[in-house]
């Protein structure tokens, strides 16, 4: 969509819909300080680590909080300090709550840390002749809020999505306790298999867990999607379901290997509308899963022996009408058209996943 297009739907909310919300573009012309007055918005997922590329489409789309790739070691660590010292009016790194509010009344932006898998903590601590501890503390420290527990396949800790059977390992319990110790949230669904994640949230007692970024399987039966089953035992948690913006998690079923439909943003409001209906409007939250500026595929090559083609398929496609987080405002006005009220936007907006990280990680 062209800025002058996307400007014009963004003035459009607002006419249709006279609620603050609606002055969530900043690419409609609204200044930082008129942005503080409103709700604050939460991307819940992005692919990849913060970069100028996606800082650029937050202040178009609104969005005063993105969850994204933190460090997996000091290099890492060093170049994302750099990034924020280079941007250090416009975005900021935050380790709790308060100080995405602090951002926010100072017109700054936020990017919180996640991990999607916890490969990083490497194999060295699950041998027998080696020691238990992991390096998870050092990462905390550095500003890692949420976790992942495995990437499409497994690794120590359990399965990924494309073993859905395989159940969390005994290394997995020790990682789900240390998480829960050290007040991190728990990221389960999505790229993590479906019994491995209900054992992780049958031993989160009363700590809300998390799905940041996945589709819902009754719609569309992709290896990524996650079932009614995962979604309410989160639903029970306390926990939120983000919902991306890939077009194949939409469109492209197990066994489709073939070209799929670009998903349409009807299609992509009905997964809103599907969990909303399933678990409440409490447990909805967006994980859109933007790759902008980063190079697709990853290294050089999809391994297809991992990443099958009825997973995705080549390019990858987000929904038409989203596919970048500066057209954020074309879904709120989606789901307002759709009867959402102002209260129940502002919750699949942002505030679900703030009332999530307040409980974990504390004031």
């Amino acid at each position: 969509m062209e800025r002058r297009e996307l400007l014009k739907g963004a003035v459009a909310a607002g006419a249709l819909t006279g609620t603050r919300i609606d002055s969530i573009a900043a690419s409609a012309g609204a200044t930082r300080s008129v942005e503080q007055d409103r709700p604050i918005i939460v991307e819940g997922l992005s692919a990849g680590s913060m970069r100028q590329t996606h800082l650029d489409g937050m202040k178009q789309g609104g969005v005063d909080c993105c969850v994204a790739a933190g460090p997996a070691d000091v290099p890492a660590y060093a170049a994302l300090l750099r990034f924020f010292d280079e941007h250090k009016n416009e975005i900021v790194l935050a380790k709790s709550v308060a100080e995405i509010r602090q951002a926010h009344r100072a017109g700054k932006r936020t990017n919180v840390f996640c991990w999607q898998s916890s490969e990083a903590l490497g194999q060295a601590f699950n041998s027998p002749l080696g020691s238990a501890n992991t390096n998870l503390r050092a990462f905390a420290e550095m500003g890692l809020r949420i976790v992942g527990l495995c990437y499409n396949v497994a690794n120590p800790f359990g399965a990924g999505c494309l073993e859905p059977a395989i159940p969390l390992t005994r290394a997995g319990r020790r990682l789900v306790e240390e998480i829960h110790g050290l007040r991190l949230v728990l990221d389960v669904g999505g790229h993590t298999g479906e019994q491995t994640s209900l054992d992780a949230i049958a031993m989160s007692r009363g700590v809300p867990v998390i799905c940041s970024h996945t589709n819902v399987k009754a719609l569309n039966d992709n290896w990524r999607c996650t079932s009614d089953r995962v979604m309410e035992a989160i639903a029970r948690t306390g926990g939120v379901i983000g919902i991306t913006a890939v077009s194949d998690f939409h469109t492209r079923s197990k066994g489709n290997t073939g070209r799929a439909p670009q998903a349409t943003l009807d299609q992509h409001l009905d997964q809103f509308d599907y969990i909303k209906k399933l678990v409440g409007v409490d447990h909805v939250g967006t994980g859109p899963d933007f790759v902008d500026g980063m190079a697709i595929p990853y290294g050089g090559g999809v391994n297809r022996d991992v990443m099958t083609p009825d997973l995705i398929g080549e390019p990858w496609l987000y929904v038409k009408g989203f596919e970048s987080i500066a057209e954020l405002p074309n879904v709120i006005r989606g789901l307002e058209g759709r009867g959402w009220t102002r209260e129940e936007v502002n919750k699949a907006m942002g505030g679900n996943w703030l009332r999530v990280y307040e409980r974990v990680w504390g004031g």
